[in-house]
């Protein structure tokens, strides 16, 4: 769950869709069966339209790139990005995620004065629709607008940008030069603060009313308000998205053809862009869907061309091959968890200590749950950085399980601090604060027995549930399960002390689709440190607060190792395995669909292939 995206798209696992599958695939009026599997290659067909599924209840809502609270979803952002070019973004390079690529206004970025200052050089190519250059103006435009209107931008953390940035200087027409507060890891600033920076066409959007005279006005904080208010008010009319003016200033490689109130989004090229990535295909159609059963439906009668699937139908992968479709598990830039409450009035001092934690984690098959019950198509989490893709954030020692499936590694933990197991319940005999004894606050003859809350909704997260249970009993952990609808576990998964009314909650599970999706640098301020936002079970560590602090403040690069191997060892959350953004499936000759893990899309990239083509 990650603010910026939906917390949680369930994925819609009726065992009538499994029993139906048969009648879908009979339905599919696909005849690509010639064409050999792959993602690529091909000889490429100019024109085409593309219908892409939209995630359950993911409904497009917002053009304005400064979005307000609740219009930041990933789906929002990626349209925006289609028609106007992000300055830096997160681009698959290889195996990394690097911020540049075709797709980018900035090159690299260059810091001095001890990373207090960040010079940011831009492309010179890059042409609004209307002919005018983009240029350094155009960013000032969208910095001025989010400097004083920074409460309504949904992407705005007190003391982050633009609180970070001192001073922003134009250099020239294609150099801007920002002036920070204080020192900053550059990977962390580029990837996690330059990311958020918009070109936006301040010579067709600075006018403070409908019809007004384009001007500076945003060079002052009351122009830029009234600026701001015109284009969030031409936002919140998405009819008009394909005929206003204002939306067909583009920069990028699409423009907006049609957009319904409905949320079902059509883009056509934009004739007049002047970057390297030329869409092959005439169109494409976003569309949207209310539940996962009616994207099914609509697949099944040939209706979509890349869509998804429930990870449960997995097991009937080569129906769908023979049909034409390729099966292209899409996996995100997450971790999933299930949260521990350290303050939890019932268990917090068996939460608290590492040897439990240690026993539990040993208790966590990820490579069974993820063959058995997400079909393979779910990836470990190893800590607190993503184990896939493998990128630059991962050093060899964070792609080690450290805390491998085995009974009897937990089992030893367990009896070598004072636990006894009594008919399979664990029950402490041993009290104290010794090396050998429970720990602080557990008491003699307490039994280890928690309790769970887990969203309800996904049978395949009832099923995980369910064999955690039985694994954790292996070693005498007794666990209860509570299932609650996704808005009650997390209303009900707050950060409280001890004493507090609903405090006696021992762990949480909120990662259906995943439990944390990150920006480009996965840092962990938001998770991890002390006092944190997100972070729910009061996880508080001197040493991991220093390491945090340098991912973000220190010029070592090698500090997101050190964060990630020590929350690795450490715990702060179990962690478990990390579902699959969603199964996509592809029509087998569409090709070009690189499935960027932070959930964004390039329809520019995709192709058809001539059928019989040589591969």
């Amino acid at each position: 769950m990650r603010s910026g995206r939906s917390p949680a798209r369930f994925r819609a696992v009726a065992a009538a869709l499994a029993a139906a599958l048969a009648v879908v695939l009979s339905g599919c009026t696909r005849e690509s069966g010639a064409i050999d599997m792959a993602p690529t290659g091909g000889t490429p067909v100019k024109g085409g339209t593309v219908t892409m599924a939209l995630p359950p209840a993911a409904t497009p809502n917002w053009i304005f790139p400064i979005g307000p609270p609740g219009f930041s979803a990933t789906y929002n952002s990626s349209l925006q990005a289609l028609f106007f070019m992000p300055v830096y973004d997160a681009v698959q390079k290889g195996s990394d995620l690097v911020p540049t690529g075709p797709g980018t206004l900035g090159r690299k970025p260059v810091y001095s004065d001890g990373d207090k200052t960040v010079t940011v050089p831009l492309r010179t190519d890059i042409k609004w629709s209307d002919g005018t250059p983009v240029t350094a103006r155009d960013i000032e435009f969208w910095f001025n607008m989010v400097k004083a209107d920074k409460a309504d931008w949904a992407s705005y953390t007190v003391g982050t940008m633009p609180d970070d940035v001192k001073k922003f200087e134009i250099v020239n027409d294609h150099t801007i030069r920002l002036h920070l507060d204080r020192s900053y890891n550059p990977d962390w600033f580029t990837a996690n603060q330059l990311t958020l920076m918009r070109a936006l066409p301040q010579q067709a959007w600075d006018a403070k009313t409908d019809g007004g005279r384009i001007g500076d006005w945003d060079r002052t904080t009351a122009g830029a308000k009234a600026v701001f208010a015109r284009l969030t008010a031409h936002s919140k009319n998405l009819g008009s998205y394909g005929s206003d003016p204002l939306w067909q200033t583009v920069d990028g490689p699409w423009k907006i053809a049609s957009w319904r109130d409905t949320g079902q989004v059509t883009i056509v090229p934009n004739p007049k862009y002047t970057g390297t990535q030329h869409p092959h295909l005439d169109r494409v159609v976003f569309k949207p869907f209310t539940t996962a059963d009616s994207e099914y439906n609509v697949m099944r009668s040939g209706g979509v061309d890349y869509g998804y699937i429930p990870p449960s139908v997995l097991a009937q992968k080569a129906q769908f091959e023979k049909r034409g479709y390729r099966i292209a598990p899409w996996t995100g830039w997450a971790v999933s968890y299930i949260v521990y409450n350290f303050n939890s009035t019932h268990a917090g001092p068996e939460m608290s200590q590492l040897y439990i934690r240690q026993a539990m984690q040993h208790l966590v098959d990820q490579k069974g749950m993820s063959n058995v019950v997400w079909q393979g198509s779910a990836k470990p989490t190893l800590g607190p950085v993503p184990a896939y893709p493998k990128t630059q954030y991962l050093s060899p020692a964070m792609a080690r399980n450290d805390y491998p499936y085995d009974v009897d590694a937990a089992r030893k933990l367990l009896t070598s601090h004072g636990w006894t197991d009594r008919d399979g319940q664990a029950v402490c005999t041993r009290p104290g604060t010794g090396a050998d004894e429970c720990g602080a606050g557990i008491k003699k003859d307490e039994p280890l027995k928690l309790t769970l809350l887990s969203q309800s909704g996904s049978t395949e997260t009832t099923n995980m549930m369910q064999v955690l249970k039985s694994s954790l009993s292996k070693a005498g952990i007794d666990l209860t399960v509570r299932q609650q609808p996704l808005n009650s576990v997390l209303g009900n998964s707050v950060p409280c002390e001890a004493n507090d009314p609903g405090c006696d909650w021992d762990m949480s599970f909120f990662g259906t689709a995943g439990s944390w999706y990150f920006p480009l640098n996965p840092s962990g301020e938001e998770l991890f440190s002390t006092g944190a936002s997100a972070n729910f079970g009061n996880y508080s560590d001197p040493k991991a607060d220093k390491l945090i602090h340098a991912v973000l403040y220190s010029s070592d690069p090698d500090a997101m190792h050190a964060y990630g191997e020590y929350l690795a060892r450490q715990l702060p959350v179990m962690w478990m395995p990390n579902p699959a953004y969603q199964v996509s499936v592809i029509r087998n000759d569409l090709r070009g669909v690189e499935q960027n893990p932070t959930a964004t899309f390039s329809p520019q990239s995709w192709y058809y292939v001539k059928k019989g083509a040589a591969q």
